[in-house]
């Protein structure tokens, strides 16, 4: 029987030969650059330490060898209802939107992220290591999204931001949702109602007398944070008139905004880029009915040449398992006009820039984090394997799905 001193002796080899890696591809997208062939990626501990070409970068002797015919920084999924939502859509797993009203902005994704769901799981194995997730479109406001990487026993493990955005929808889906409103007209008087005493409650807390300052309003605390620009207002608009007054409401109130969804963003283009939000854009497959019924397979491909930056997302969908994956609906795009580069870009480092995380993911660059995806072929081909992903320097799959 091993002594204690031995098994711990091992434990340790182990360890550090697991965290010090040397991933080699055929091909090598980087996502900071062109991609490099013939190209490695030394990891070492949760960080990358080299990248290049296997010509100039010399690995070190105890680093594993993984191999790979294509390699990409980790997949970033911009938009998600995962580890809210539950892969059984059973009662207690779908806790991704809250039913009793319509406006709730006070309710945190983090309260609710469940890191060991298997929906969570699953993505990872497709390449998926980070996920803006938490609370569904479909009320006026549906309470806050954090952003996490795909590991984790509990939220605090998984977390990169539990800040995230508080999550508004507008549109068909909360008029079908909720009894009140009943109307467009009604959903946006009631939200400017609540950002009107949002800014008294401002008023009232900076009062000098002490005893005339407010008590603690959950509901007015977090919209008080958007006006003082400490979160981003994620707005869920499909329809092009719900997409300009989105816009509309963001200048009324002076705060920050990332559209997600606008299915019909291709109708109103020059409205968007003049107001300089990023869009979450809709699955590219989404079911075209209801407020994306006019969604299109090219509207990637005509944001990106009108210069309006994006991201892709899984979104939320009503039947099992309550998502999508990033890289089909990449792939979808990819051939209907946007380019590869693009379509990579816009679920890596693009995603990472609208989501404020660029500085640890989206690319495979010095410092940052070890997150890489392992492919049999071009990640955009539907018949391409995930064979490998490595989540914070620790291969978390090895097996090719």
């Amino acid at each position: 029987m091993k002594s204690t001193s031995t098994i711990i002796a091992l434990l340790l080899a182990l360890s550090q030969a697991y965290s010090q890696l040397a991933i080699k591809g055929e091909l090598v997208h980087t996502m900071k650059g062109s991609a490099i062939p013939n190209g490695v990626v030394l990891v070492k501990g949760s960080t990358i330490v080299a990248v290049g070409p296997t010509s100039s970068v010399t690995i070190p002797e105890g680093y594993r060898v993984v191999e790979a015919k294509v390699v990409t920084p980790g997949i970033i999924d911009a938009r998600s209802v995962v580890g809210l939502a539950g892969i059984y859509n059973y009662k207690h797993d779908q806790m991704q939107l809250e039913g009793s009203e319509a406006f709730q902005p006070e309710l945190r994704a983090i309260d609710a992220y469940n890191p060991r769901e298997k929906l969570v799981g699953f993505v990872r194995t497709l390449g998926v290591t980070t996920l803006h997730t938490g609370h569904a479109p479909g009320a006026l406001a549906s309470g806050t999204t954090i952003i996490v990487k795909s590991v984790g026993n509990t939220v605090h493990e998984a977390m990169i931001d539990s800040v995230g955005m508080i999550a508004f929808t507008l549109g068909e889906s909360v008029l079908s949702n909720y009894k009140n409103p009943g109307t467009s007209a009604k959903a946006v008087a009631i939200v400017r109602s609540e950002f009107l005493k949002a800014q008294d409650y401002l008023k009232k807390k900076s009062a000098k007398d002490a005893d005339k300052r407010p008590a603690i309003d959950l509901r007015m605390e977090m919209i008080a944070q958007v006006l003082k620009g400490e979160r981003t207002v994620l707005m869920t608009a499909q329809k092009a008139t719900d997409i300009v007054t989105a816009i509309r409401f963001m200048h009324e109130f002076k705060f920050r905004m990332v559209l997600d969804g606008a299915a019909e963003a291709y109708l109103v283009l020059d409205e968007i880029k003049k107001s300089g939000v990023p869009i979450i854009l809709h699955p590219t497959m989404v079911r075209t009915y209801g407020d994306t019924r006019n969604a299109s397979y090219t509207t990637a491909a005509t944001l990106k040449e009108a210069g309006i930056p994006f991201a892709f997302q899984s979104g939320y969908e009503g039947y099992v398992p309550k998502t999508r994956i990033v890289t089909y609906e990449a792939s979808v795009a990819a051939a209907n006009g946007l380019s590869a580069a693009d379509a990579l870009a816009a679920m890596t480092i693009n995603a990472a820039h609208i989501l404020g995380i660029d500085k640890r993911v989206g690319s495979l660059e010095v410092g940052k984090d070890a997150d890489i995806v392992l492919f049999d072929g071009d990640p955009l081909e539907y018949i391409t394997h995930v064979c490998g992903v490595i989540v914070n320097g620790a291969i978390v799959s090895e097996t090719c799905r």
